[in-house]
């Protein structure tokens, strides 16, 4: 009971975070700073819940080689979306965004797998 809400919190703050994560790439530049600074922060700690509470053992391997791919292709878009005019800069905003939601997940699952290799 306890494990199923454990991974039910960390389903949560995935699916929360994917949603903040579009709002505030959608809208960001519209918003004040503090709103802004308070979703990323939200975003961070979304991702660290997902990095902690989402990913087993099992999904470690399949996890980090999608989300490296996710990650670097972000990175990538972001640069090439941002000269395309205004939607392009509205794409971008969306990388940014979903960015600042998988890389503390993708940190926080490559140290525990680190971690669970150092141990054997």
């Amino acid at each position: 009971m306890a494990k199923e809400k454990i991974s039910s919190i960390g389903a949560w703050a995935f699916l929360i975070g994917v949603i903040l994560a579009l709002v505030v790439g959608l809208f960001g530049t519209n918003m004040n700073a503090p709103i802004q600074n308070a979703a990323v922060a939200l975003l961070v700690i979304a991702g660290i819940l997902v990095g902690l509470l989402n990913v087993s053992g099992k999904e470690t391997y399949s996890f980090l080689l999608a989300s490296l791919a996710l990650v670097i292709i972000s990175f990538t878009g972001t640069n090439i979306l941002g000269g395309l005019g205004d939607f392009g800069r509205i794409l971008s905003n969306l990388l940014t965004y979903l960015l600042v939601l998988f890389v503390p997940t993708t940190i926080v699952v490559a140290l525990k797998s680190v971690f669970v290799i150092a141990k054997d």
